[in-house]
């Protein structure tokens, strides 16, 4: 009980931190670090995980919280707990820590994109809308690197089973969830190594579909120009 406690009091006194923007500065980020290793308690759980994801919308901060292991216990969380509100926060932190391309490696081998998608498990709506913003979010960085010349190969996401998942879904969710799995399909068709996974997977015929009917025009101009920049693609559509 005392433990339990003093957890409580530590978690509110380092949220008035954070609002102070003081965190880091007073050593914050690796109390709640310990805070979320330790704790079997789903409040302060879901708190924590809460305090990090604010953090983790700063650059230099996502850059510690990976070093810290954030991403390794933030993924621990993921399957550790059932807790939807938990869960939400986790994958909100998750989503912005893939918002970093630098960070891409090391978030993989820490099993943050495994843990991300692991938690559409839950069918909740606001938990699933944060994995698909960290799946696009992703997936935009990489086409950014890819065209400016600094990573070639296969994406990461899709080696961690992502586009299947993408294609399976595209329809199934309400419109801001389904815009993040839209532009995070578009993204990943503009690496032309991983056209063989698209036409296996089923996933262009959804380009071709969002390109037509997104409710977007940015996206649906996005899907065309995948479409239309990939000789793979265009071939399998004559």
């Amino acid at each position: 009980m005392c433990k339990l406690m003093l957890s409580r009091w530590l978690l509110i006194l380092l949220l008035k931190i954070l609002i102070s923007k003081r965190i880091v500065e007073e050593g914050g980020l690796d109390a709640l670090l310990l805070l979320l290793e330790s704790s079997k308690n789903e409040t302060i759980q879901r708190l924590t995980a809460g305090a990090i994801a604010n953090l983790a919308m700063n650059g230099l901060n996502q850059d510690l919280i990976i070093c810290k292991g954030g991403a390794r216990l933030l993924a621990s969380t993921a399957l550790l707990t059932e807790d939807p509100q938990t869960l939400r926060m986790v994958a909100g932190a998750l989503a912005n820590l893939c918002g970093n391309e630098r960070l891409h490696i090391l978030l993989k081998e820490d099993g943050g994109i495994n843990a991300l998608l692991a938690m559409v498990r839950s069918r909740h709506n606001n938990v699933i809308s944060q994995v698909a913003r960290g799946v696009a979010n992703f997936a935009k960085c990489e086409s950014r690197r890819i065209n400016q010349g600094q990573w070639k190969g296969r994406s990461l996401l899709i080696e961690d089973g992502a586009l299947d998942w993408l294609v399976a879904n595209c329809t199934n969710f309400a419109d801001s969830t389904r815009h993040h799995i839209e532009l995070a399909l578009c993204h990943l068709a503009q690496n032309e190594e991983n056209a063989v996974d698209f036409i296996e997977s089923g996933g262009i015929k959804e380009l071709l579909r969002i390109s037509k009917e997104s409710s977007r025009e940015d996206i649906c101009k996005l899907a065309k120009k995948a479409l239309n920049s990939n000789s793979a693609f265009l071939v399998e559509l004559q």
